[in-house]
C-alpha cells in the first residue's frame, strides 16, 4: 500500500518539471467591454475557430436575493424564463433553438441566474432576438405562473424530497448559516411556490430581470464592431430600472459546533457530511483551501482516499471541495460508509487526517499535484465557447472582473505550502464545523404484515 504511493508520488515529482513549463504558458482570452446606455454590460470575445456562436445572459439575482416568504422565486423564474414574451410563444424557444442546430439552457444558484444559447453562428440574430424579446416583455399570468410552480414543485420532489440523502443538503445548509441570503435552498419551499402570487412575480422580475442587473457575454464566430451593433439593436431600447437593494452577507463568528442527525427512508448506507464555514470567492484564503481541498480529498492519491478506502477500508467514496461564493463559503467534505462501519470511526479518521495537515506541511509533490488537478479543471472548463461564455458572465456578475479569466491561475499557482497550513489552521477547527449525519431509516411495516397477516 505504501509503496503505491511512493509510486504516485515519484510519479508527480517526476512531472514538475513538464508542469513549471506548462505553468509559463498564461491563460489569454482576449475580449471587449462594452456598457449600453441602459447599463447592459456586454462583453465579446471573437474566435473563428469554429463557425458557431455562444450567447449567456447572467441575471445577478440568486435565491440570496429572496425573502422569507418568498423563497425559489430565482429558480422559478429560471422556468417561466421559458414561457413567452411578446413575440415568442410559449415553449418557443426551445423549438427555434434546437430547430436551428443549437443548445439552450438556464441555471439557477444562491448567486446568479444564468441562461444561454449555443449555435450556428449564421443564427446569431435569433439568439440576440429571443433573449431581448423575454427581457423586454416576459409573459406573466397566472397560467403560466401555476405551470411553472407546478414544475418546479414536481422538480422538488424527484431532485429532494424523493431522492436519497435529498433532505441532507437542505438541513446541513440551514445549520451551516445563520442569515438568510445562504440559509435557505435554492429551489425554495412548497409552501413559499404555493404562495407567490402573480403580482409578487411580476415585482421580482421588473426589478431583477432589467439590462442594468445583467451580464450579456458572446463568444465565438462574428466581427466584434458587426455584434455590438446588432446586440445594441435589439437590446439598447430595452428601459432600465431601478438598482436592486444590496444583500447582506455577512455571517457571525461560529462559536460551537452543530450537529443534526438525518434519518432517511430512501438511504442505503450511513453517510457523513462535513462543512466549515470559510471565506468568499477570489480572496487569498479561497484560492489556498482550493488548494487545501485538492490535497485532502481529490483523487486516489488525496490524503483521505488513501487513509479511508484503500487502508482503513471505512468508506466507499470520500472527497473534499471549496464551495466558491459571493459571500462566505465554505470547504465541505462527504463520505459514504461502508455497511457495518461505525460513524463516529469515519469521524475520527477524517478529523485525524485534519489535524495532521494543520500540523505538518504537505508535501511539495502534493502541492503541486493540488495545483495541477485545479489548473486542469478550469482550463477543462474553458475549451469550448459556451463554457467560456457563461464562466465570463459569472466573473463579471460576481466581482465586477472579466480578466479573471486570465489571472484566476496565477492566483493559484501563488499558494504556497505555509498558507495552506495556515488556512487548515484558521478554518478547520471544531467550533467551526457542521456536521450531518444521514442514517437508513428501515420502513415502518403494515399494520397487517406485524401481525403476520
Amino acid at each position: 500500500m505504501r509503496s503505491a504511493t511512493r509510486l504516485l508520488a515519484t510519479l508527480f515529482v517526476c512531472a514538475l518539471a513538464l508542469t513549471s513549463v506548462q505553468a509559463q504558458r498564461k491563460v489569454n482570452v482576449p475580449f471587449k467591454d462594452t456598457t449600453l446606455k441602459n447599463g447592459l454590460r456586454v462583453i465579446t470575445v471573437e474566435d473563428h475557430t469554429a463557425p458557431v456562436i455562444a450567447l449567456s445572459v447572467t441575471y445577478n439575482v440568486g435565491s440570496r436575493n429572496e425573502r422569507k416568504g418568498r423563497t425559489g422565486f430565482a429558480h422559478l423564474f429560471e422556468h417561466m424564463m421559458f414561457k413567452g414574451s411578446e413575440n415568442v410563444g410559449s415553449g418557443e424557444h426551445f423549438v427555434l433553438v434546437f430547430n436551428n442546430g443549437g443548445n439552450m439552457n438556464g441555471t439557477t444558484n444562491e448567486d446568479r441566474t444564468n441562461y444561454f444559447e449555443a449555435l450556428p453562428a449564421n443564427q446569431l440574430d435569433l439568439a440576440l432576438f429571443l433573449e431581448a424579446d423575454r427581457m423586454r416583455s416576459l409573459a406573466i399570468t397566472k397560467e403560466n405562473l401555476d405551470n411553472q410552480r407546478n414544475a418546479v414543485q414536481e422538480e422538488r420532489r424527484l431532485g429532494v424530497d424523493n431522492q436519497p440523502y435529498g433532505k441532507s443538503g437542505e438541513v446541513q445548509q440551514e445549520l451551516l448559516y445563520d442569515n438568510f441570503a445562504y440559509k435557505h435552498s435554492v429551489i425554495g419551499s412548497m409552501e413559499d411556490l404555493n404562495a407567490a402570487t402573480v403580482q409578487d412575480v411580476s415585482e421580482f422580475f421588473k426589478m431583477y430581470y432589467a439590462p442594468n442587473n445583467a451580464v450579456m457575454v458572446l463568444v465565438g464566430d462574428f466581427k466584434t464592431a458587426d455584434a455590438i451593433a446588432r446586440i445594441k439593436k435589439n437590446f439598447e431600447s430595452i428601459p432600465r430600472q431601478p438598482t436592486p437593494p444590496p444583500v447582506d452577507m455577512t455571517e457571525p463568528e461560529q462559536k460551537a459546533e452543530r450537529r443534526a442527525t438525518v434519518d432517511d427512508m430512501l438511504a442505503r448506507v450511513p453517510q457523513l457530511d462535513l462543512a466549515f464555514k470559510a471565506v468568499p470567492g477570489n480572496t487569498p484564503d479561497f484560492y489556498a483551501l482550493q488548494v487545501l481541498a485538492a490535497a485532502l480529498g481529490s483523487g486516489q492519491s488525496s490524503r483521505l482516499y488513501q487513509k479511508l478506502v484503500k487502508e482503513k477500508e471505512l468508506v466507499t467514496s470520500v472527497g473534499v471541495f471549496m464551495a466558491e461564493r459571493r459571500g462566505p463559503g465554505a470547504v465541505f467534505s462527504f463520505a459514504t460508509i461502508k455497511p457495518g462501519v461505525k460513524v463516529e470511526d469515519v469521524e475520527a479518521a477524517i478529523y485525524a487526517e485534519i489535524e495532521r495537515l494543520k500540523k505538518e506541511p504537505v508535501a511539495d509533490w502534493e502541492l503541486q499535484k493540488a495545483k495541477n488537478t485545479t489548473r486542469r479543471n478550469f482550463i477543462n472548463g474553458l475549451q469550448n465557447s459556451l463554457s467560456r461564455a457563461i464562466t465570463l458572465g459569472q466573473y463579471t456578475t460576481y466581482y465586477g472582473d472579466p480578466n479573471l479569466i486570465n489571472t484566476r491561475l496565477d492566483k493559484v499557482a501563488a499558494v504556497t505550502k505555509e498558507d495552506v497550513q495556515r488556512v487548515a489552521n484558521k478554518y478547520l477547527t471544531d467550533n467551526n464545523r457542521t456536521v450531518v449525519i444521514t442514517m437508513p431509516k428501515p420502513k415502518a411495516k403494515s399494520t397487517a404484515a406485524a401481525m403476520g397477516q
